[in-house]
């Protein structure tokens, strides 16, 4: 019986793991990785077409060039200093000694916030100034670049904020260390998209 078994039996509708080999994923590194490289394409094709959107537009006689507002140059330089704070944050999570890590990496945080605020006062100040959104389309497109910009800084600073809170409730640095990674890498995609758009916006 045990021979017509084995001659009758269909191995290959069987599910499971051949020859005692483990599974192995697509790609060679974390899912979370792969997930946040895919979402950085779909930003940098979302910002880019905003980009050219931009050049597109402002060749028509209607365009009416905004004044740079001096409060950017302040606003880069915290996003400048909260990349360089998750950096290091990130260097620190790869060596041996955890110290400072928690200043650098909610620092990071915190210094991105201060960046979104600078960014609201620089709207406000334009509003008083009497640069409104629909007053003509470079100012349309100004609020739009600066807000598309600050929402996805918005989506990091939750993930920034979850890892936070369990470094600070005690968690290993080595328990987080792809989180301060992730957050690293995302942030410097960010900073080099704002100076793109700072670029333009302050030569246009």
């Amino acid at each position: 019986m045990s021979f017509f078994k084995n001659i009758t039996n269909k191995s290959w509708e069987r599910k499971g793991i051949i020859g005692g080999l483990k599974p192995e994923g697509a790609f060679d590194t974390s899912p979370e990785k792969v997930a946040l490289s895919f979402f950085l394409v779909v930003a940098t094709v979302v910002f880019s077409l905003f980009t050219v959107s931009y050049f597109i537009r402002m060749e028509l006689p209607d365009w009416q060039p905004l004044t740079e507002p001096a409060q950017l140059w302040f606003n880069t330089g915290l996003l400048v200093a909260s990349s360089i704070l998750f950096q290091w944050a990130r260097t620190i999570a790869n060596s041996d000694s955890p110290r400072n890590i928690k200043t650098a990496f909610i620092g990071g945080g915190v210094l991105a916030i201060l960046f979104i605020v600078g960014q609201l006062v620089t709207w406000g100040n334009l509003q008083d100034a009497g640069f409104y959104m629909t007053s003509n389309p470079a100012n349309s497109f100004y609020y739009l670049l600066t807000g598309v910009h600050g929402i996805h800084l918005l989506g990091g600073l939750w993930v920034w904020s979850k890892s936070s809170i369990r470094l600070v409730s005690g968690s290993e640095p080595q328990e987080i260390k792809l989180s301060i990674e992730l957050c690293t890498l995302y942030w410097h995609f960010l900073l080099v998209v704002w100076l793109v758009l700072f670029a333009i916006l302050s030569n246009t």
